[in-house]
């Protein structure tokens, strides 16, 4: 700060220079005036110049030093006094602007709460059509047709299950309940909406649960399963995908690993990232890249670890690393 105040005030340290340069120039030019007398004078000078700089230095930039320190926040109240005219117009402007900003934020939130609530109301609404678009399908006698139509009616259901939850997530900590969770029945409940998608794919499961209960929320704890094994028959062909679940020091882990195409080393720490697809097969349109991008948004409040082996062209080994009930104190939900 105090190598910035010297730049700024070095106009006034040039002028004090020159002005003593000047009257030394007099004092050489004409002999009645005594050297003694102009070396005493600026001796003194310079004392007080020196004094005046550092004063003024504390006095001055106190302001703009609790103006560089305060927290960039909306808080009217932090900042500082002022005292100089100069201060008082930067002061004013500083209110102002934060005030504009605070009435544009609470302005664009609002609008964000209610573009969020009108999604989630469409979403809602459309799945009453979902529904009965599902109850039609299953009346459909040729296999060919209801297997094709089912897939692209499980599509729009995960891709619409996929928008609800991310509008939910930042609010998560609202609706959490923490308890002992069945994975059994969580498992068989989602690989049995995947069934007919799985049949046409020719993709079967092999469980084994040596632990079959776990500390975490249901409905979120299914959310990241439905993401994780809609993407292991996603990139899986005509082959099984195995789930098993053991414990060790004292965590319940889960193990999902498919046979499918895999996933790149370079890709694999990037592949939480949202809208990340892959960059092996980036021609392809279907992929979204928020799944895992949101279970792991999900795990995270869930104090759930997700780590990912792959090898490409050999399939993707998920395991899921449970928290203890000590983990889940600063989970409010629970």
């Amino acid at each position: 700060m105090f190598r910035n105040y010297i730049r700024e005030r070095l106009s006034w340290i040039l002028l004090y220079a020159f002005l003593q340069v000047l009257a030394a120039f007099v004092v050489y030019i004409d002999s009645a005036i005594s050297l003694k007398p102009f070396l005493y004078y600026t001796f003194l000078s310079a004392i007080i110049f020196t004094g005046f700089i550092f004063l003024r230095y504390q006095k001055e930039t106190r302001f703009y030093r609790e103006v560089a320190e305060r927290e960039d926040n909306l808080d009217i109240s932090s900042i500082p006094e002022s005292d100089s005219p100069f201060e008082k117009i930067i002061e004013s402007g500083l209110v102002s602007q934060t005030e504009r900003f605070k009435q544009e934020f609470s302005r664009n939130w609002t609008l964000l709460e209610q573009e969020k609530d009108e999604l989630l109301s469409w979403i809602h609404e459309v799945k009453t059509p979902l529904t009965a678009m599902h109850l039609m399908i299953d009346r459909i006698g040729e296999q060919t047709l209801k297997s094709a139509l089912t897939y692209e009616w499980l599509r729009i259901h995960l891709l619409l299950d996929q928008q609800l939850h991310q509008k939910r997530i930042p609010f998560m900590e609202n609706d959490l309940y923490i308890e002992m969770i069945h994975l059994e029945d969580i498992l068989f409940s989602e690989i049995k909406s995947l069934q007919s998608w799985c049949m046409q794919k020719g993709i079967g499961f092999e469980m084994e649960l040596v632990e079959t209960e776990a500390l975490s929320d249901a409905k979120w704890f299914s959310f990241i399963m439905r993401q994780l094994l809609t993407n292991a028959v996603k990139y899986s062909e005509e082959s099984d995908i195995w789930i098993s679940s053991s414990q060790l020091d004292g965590k319940i882990s889960l193990r999902i690993q498919d046979f499918g195409r895999g996933i790149d080393q370079r890709d694999l720490p990037r592949i939480f990232e949202k809208g990340f697809t892959s960059t092996a097969n980036h021609h392809e349109n279907a992929a979204t890249g928020m799944g895992l991008y949101l279970a792991k948004k999900a795990a995270d409040q869930l104090k759930i670890k997700i780590h990912v082996e792959s090898c490409l062209g050999k399939g993707t080994i998920v395991t899921l690393t449970f928290p203890t009930r000590n983990d889940f104190v600063s989970i409010t939900g629970m």
